[in-house]
C-alpha cells in the first residue's frame, strides 16, 4: 500500500522530516504492520523534480491496514494534515529479503510495469519472480517486494536500499524512518 502527498516545489521538506523524527516511532509495534517505509522526493534531490510525501506499507494482516485506514489506527492523521489523498493497495505476490536486512535503508525504488493485454499474467509473474529473486542477492538490498495491480495490470516492485540504488530501478525516494514490528513474520517467496 502506498499514498502519495504532492507538496509545492518551495514546500519546506524540513516540515516532513520533523513530522516523521517526532512521529514515526508511533507505528514501530503496529498491530499486524510488515513495515511502513517513511519516504520523501525532494526537488532538486536525486533527480526528483516534485517534493512528495510517500509512504510504502507492507501488511502482514488485512485487519492491521483496515484498522489503520479506517479504524481510528492513524490514518486520520493524514486526512487531518493533508486531505485525503488516494491509497494505492496492490495484491502481494512476494517478498524477498536481501542481505542488508540488518542496516537501515536510506534509499527506496519503486519500479512499475504493465502487462501488454496479449499476455498471460502467470507468465510476466514467473520471469519478475525469478528477478526479485536475483535482485534480493544484491549488495545492499534490505528488502523487495513484488505486486500487483489487477484493476491496470501493472506490477509494482519496492525495494529498500541500505546504500545507493541502480539508477535502473525506477523511481527513488529517500527513506526518513522505517518501522517494522511484524516484517520478520512475513513470509518470503510467493505467496501462493
Amino acid at each position: 500500500m502506498q499514498y502519495e502527498i504532492s507538496l509545492p516545489t518551495d514546500y519546506d521538506m524540513g516540515i516532513i522530516r520533523h513530522r516523521v523524527e517526532t512521529k514515526g516511532h508511533l507505528l514501530d509495534t503496529f498491530p499486524g504492520l510488515g513495515l511502513k517505509a517513511y519516504l520523501i522526493r525532494e526537488a532538486g534531490v536525486a533527480g526528483s523534480t516534485v517534493n512528495r510525501y510517500a509512504p510504502f506499507y507492507l501488511w502482514h494482516s488485512l485487519s492491521g491496514m483496515n484498522h489503520f485506514l479506517w479504524g481510528g489506527g492513524g490514518f486520520h492523521n493524514i486526512l487531518g494534515s493533508f486531505g485525503r489523498p488516494s491509497v494505492q493497495n496492490w495484491i502481494g505476490v512476494a517478498v524477498e529479503r536481501g542481505p542488508a536486512r540488518s542496516v537501515t535503508p536510506t534509499v527506496a525504488t519503486r519500479r512499475v510495469e504493465s502487462l501488454p493485454a496479449e499476455v498471460d499474467p502467470k507468465d510476466v509473474v514467473t520471469h519478475a519472480l525469478d528477478e526479485l529473486r536475483q535482485l534480493a542477492q544484491q549488495d545492499g538490498v534490505h528488502t523487495t517486494a513484488l505486486a500487483i495491480d489487477p484493476r491496470h495490470w501493472e506490477l509494482v516492485r519496492f525495494t529498500l536500499w541500505a546504500e545507493d540504488a541502480p539508477e535502473d530501478e525506477g523511481t527513488r525516494f529517500q527513506v526518513l524512518h522505517l518501522s517494522t514490528p511484524h516484517l520478520d513474520e512475513i513470509p518470503t517467496g510467493p505467496r501462493w
